[in-house]
């Protein structure tokens, strides 16, 4: 399964390179390694050993197949060509730490709001840019860890489901971007033509997403059975921001197996950041000499698949079919996904 990084704050920037190669266990190196705590403990739906063979099965490696960085910045706003923050997106098909242009972005780029994905592809579907997350509208963006099952026999129907102008802007072949598409058409549909262009409230991004699941699982049923094929449940752990605010759910259709993993910290911001005690790569060094107080660190939520420190106590496992919300004013809600089963 593919790996994922989120992170929002409404005063504190990252510094891509803090969070995203410097530490030991940071997504660019979350190729070949995985570093998955509490998770055996927190689903105990079935035995002991049945848990871990899922564990391993949803969040197997290798992921190697592109990554995607998408940054907020207040450029074109500037500029007076829009209002609120614009991503500025980048994709490789090749390995994090031998591209030389991912890592000088990195090192000077620093950003109040970063989508950061490593894809391992299902293998129906080509290894391009193009099918490198994050997947980009307007302003929004949206990124993705899992499989809409049987994506190859409901394709038809879902592509009938997306507005044309969403359609438009779909340039991969991935069942993660139409599941995207398909997200943005019906808050097109709600919220008015280029819904994306502008910035919405969660409960409505919410209600969107949860409506185009709500439409693959109808379609699933609809079309795969009478096939004479066993219907499969979906993974969709996926998250969405607008660069002030972020929406993340960890979702599969299952009555016991669960999702890939998904964990969430409102501390482990200050230790991804050089300028405040504790940074990974600098143990044991003030690193520097303008050091910060802890209680100087900004409010901020991280999002990913995988904690990218290894201080268990600072990172939350995020519940089976669980959303998290967190607003303009980084004041965070948990609450249920609302799918029709």
């Amino acid at each position: 399964m593919c790996r994922w990084f989120a992170y929002i704050s409404d005063t504190e920037e990252c510094l891509l390179e803090d969070v995203l190669v410097s530490p030991a266990h940071a997504l660019s190196k979350q190729v070949h390694d995985h570093y998955l705590p509490k998770l055996i403990h927190h689903e105990p739906d079935r035995d002991r050993g049945s848990t871990q063979q899922e564990i391993a099965l949803r969040n197997k490696l290798f992921n190697a197949d592109g990554l995607g960085v998408a940054w907020y910045g207040s450029v074109r706003e500037q500029y007076g060509e829009c209002q609120g923050p614009r991503p500025s997106v980048y994709k490789i098909v090749r390995q994090p730490l031998t591209d030389p242009n991912f890592l000088s972005i990195c090192a000077h780029t620093s950003t109040l709001a970063l989508f950061a994905h490593i894809r391992a592809a299902s293998g129906e579907t080509a290894i391009t840019e193009y099918n490198a997350h994050p997947f980009h509208f307007g302003r929004w963006c949206f990124m993705h860890n899992g499989v809409v099952a049987h994506f190859n026999l409901i394709k038809r129907q879902v592509c009938a489901e997306i507005s044309h102008e969403a359609f438009q802007l779909i340039r991969g072949t991935t069942d993660s971007e139409h599941l995207a598409a398909l997200t943005f058409s019906y808050l097109e549909a709600a919220k008015g033509p280029l819904a994306w262009d502008v910035t919405h409230p969660l409960e409505d991004v919410k209600a969107a997403l949860e409506k185009a699941i709500s439409k693959i699982i109808e379609l699933q049923k609809q079309v795969v059975p009478p096939l004479g094929i066993a219907l499969e449940a979906s993974s969709l752990n996926v998250a969405i921001t607008d660069g002030t605010q972020l929406l993340a759910i960890r979702f599969r259709n299952h009555p016991t197996e669960h999702p890939p993993s998904l964990y969430f910290s409102t501390k482990a911001g200050i230790k991804l950041n050089r300028k405040f005690p504790g940074h990974p790569d600098r143990e044991g060094d003030n690193g520097s000499q303008n050091l910060k107080g802890s209680h100087e660190h900004g409010n901020h939520i991280i999002i990913c698949s995988e904690p990218t420190t290894y201080k268990d106590s600072d990172w939350e496992l995020v519940e089976k079919n669980e959303c998290i919300t967190v607003g303009p004013d980084m004041v965070m809600k948990r609450v249920a996904v609302q799918v029709a089963s």
